[in-house]
């Protein structure tokens, strides 16, 4: 299952893709794609929807952020050996654990804004895990059913 937001900035509205690749519509099943629309129930009714039975979404369109109302945007730092290597630094003992702030979440295609007297930027592309339901010391056996999905993260 393939869940997007498309629309202006501020406006976006849910949307899948179904098997063709089409844009569909949630707008008349969900208010949006946020953490209440990532829980377990809900992404079970999502998935047994007829995607045929709702409206294509006119392309060209925007595409949004993936999820609306981000809690939290917690960010691993040097988890392979490969990037501390090139980063010229040793291999943590323990995970880098640092946030970023939800406002730096845009669309694929969204401008990205340079800092004022900044000379470059930095970016690597990761992989996104989304967590879908609230997690609080999670066994490490138990840590697949908390994922909601996956997307891919520009890191700028």
């Amino acid at each position: 299952m393939k869940l997007l937001r498309y629309g202006p900035f501020g406006q976006e509205k849910p949307g899948i893709i179904d098997r063709d690749g089409k844009l569909r519509c949630l707008s008349n099943v969900l208010k949006d794609i946020n953490g209440q629309a990532l829980s377990p129930v809900t992404l079970n009714f999502i998935s047994q929807i007829d995607l045929n039975t709702l409206p294509l979404i006119e392309e060209p369109v925007r595409i949004g952020s993936c999820i609306a109302d981000v809690g939290k945007f917690i960010c691993i730092g040097l988890n392979y050996a490969d990037h501390a290597a090139e980063s010229g630094m040793a291999i943590p003992n323990e995970p880098e654990v640092f946030s970023k702030a939800t406002s730096a979440i845009s669309g694929p295609n969204d401008n990205i804004i340079k800092p004022k007297n900044s000379e470059k930027l930095d970016w690597e592309v990761e992989l996104a895990i989304v967590i879908g339901k609230h997690a609080y010391y999670v066994d490490v056996e138990n840590a697949y059913d908390y994922i909601a999905g996956y997307c891919v993260c520009n890191d700028v």
